[in-house]
């Protein structure tokens, strides 16, 4: 156990955004609601899920919605704790403490708002290890933990409670009324008690997005010493170095649709790499050839910097460098590749793991 204070909140997001691949929003909002949060109510308790009660109920908060409207579409404040409060009154139960339902940008933050203001724990897990698109997409509906009940509502104070027969049933209606609400909203889902949690939880998340975001903040000590340490902490590989020189993207759905085009600088002069996404990026070409797909993260960050990019903030003319991270393992079974694998986005190729589909010798 340990307290977050703002300074763990700063790391937190910049972990939380190199995660994220590409989605979960850009983070600057909900850092500095999450920041505002414990100036006002104190540091916010952080609990590994071994310290939890297995009988104790736990529950997320999150946005759901496109990213890029999130950028102009602000939250009220107040959002995500009604829909935490409600659906604690609608079970009848009472809430133990809340955690990330992803760790990526903006929803890496809203449950620490929610813990500083009402006065619970976070705890040190989410449900995918990244960023998905779709509310079935976690590591708890793996495990059969039911998405609903789930509360939905908006910044106006519109609000309803879904009970639905699947998870992906709980997408599509709640995804229904996110449009409705201006393509983003707030929601609260997979109420799950700490025994749940425990089974199906992607443990030390909170703490790993944070000691990246230690990594990034380290200028002084080089791009060449930072890179190292990242592809260290996460397993992953440097796929390549270039400048955006082309990107299209359209809000369909509720969802980022897009494609950027990158052309090659440094090692990677003469090449070229093309990444789509959906929200978060889903799979990158390198000359054509694919060389990472979901469930493995493509994760972009400042070339010069490293400070992870959302697609939202991709623009013309910037210069990224790209990493592949492999997935948690609970990806890359079955269930997983069917819940999450390139097919399901309407892809036609089977699912490789990163680590078979690049070279192995790091290129820093």
């Amino acid at each position: 156990m340990r307290y977050l204070d703002k300074e763990n909140i700063e790391n937190i997001a910049t972990g939380a955004s190199l995660f994220g691949a590409g989605g979960g929003g850009d983070p600057y909002v909900g850092k500095m609601m999450a920041i505002s949060a414990i100036e006002k109510n104190g540091p916010v308790k952080l609990l590994s899920v071994d310290e939890v009660d297995d009988e104790d109920m736990y529950m997320p908060a999150a946005s759901m919605g496109a990213p890029l409207v999130m950028t102009e579409k602000f939250p009220k404040g107040d959002e995500f704790t009604r829909a935490f409060n409600r659906l604690g009154k609608y079970l009848g139960k009472s809430i133990a403490g809340t955690f990330p339902m992803e760790a990526g940008g903006v929803n890496s933050m809203i449950p620490i708002v929610v813990a500083a203001q009402a006065g619970i724990p976070l705890v040190d897990c989410d449900g995918m290890g990244r960023a998905f698109p779709e509310l079935q997409m976690t590591t708890f509906h793996l495990g059969g933990v039911s998405a609903t009940p789930m509360v939905v509502t908006d910044e106006k104070g519109n609000l309803s409670i879904l009970e639905t027969v699947t998870d992906k049933w709980s997408e599509r209606l709640a995804r229904d009324q996110v449009v409705e609400m201006g393509a983003s909203a707030s929601v609260s889902l997979y109420p799950s008690t700490g025994r749940q949690m425990k089974q199906n939880g992607i443990k030390g998340i909170v703490t790993r997005c944070e000691e990246v975001g230690k990594i990034v903040k380290q200028h002084t000590k080089g791009k060449k010493w930072q890179l190292a340490q990242l592809l260290n902490l996460t397993q992953g590989f440097h796929l390549f170095d270039g400048k955006i020189v082309d990107i299209s993207r359209e809000t369909r759905g509720g969802f980022n649709y897009g494609e950027m085009t990158v052309q090659g600088l440094n090692d990677d002069e003469g090449q070229q790499m093309t990444i789509e996404f959906q929200n978060e990026n889903l799979i990158a070409k390198r000359n054509g050839q694919i060389v990472t797909s979901v469930p493995d993260l493509i994760c972009l960050t400042d070339m010069d910097s490293l400070v992870p990019s959302t697609s939202e903030s991709i623009k013309y003319g910037k210069r990224i460098t790209v990493l592949g991270l492999p997935a948690d393992e609970k990806w890359r079974t079955k269930k997983g590749l069917e819940t999450v694998g390139p097919k399901y986005f309407g892809y036609h190729f089977d699912y490789e793991p990163i680590e078979s589909m690049v070279h192995r010798e790091v290129k820093v």
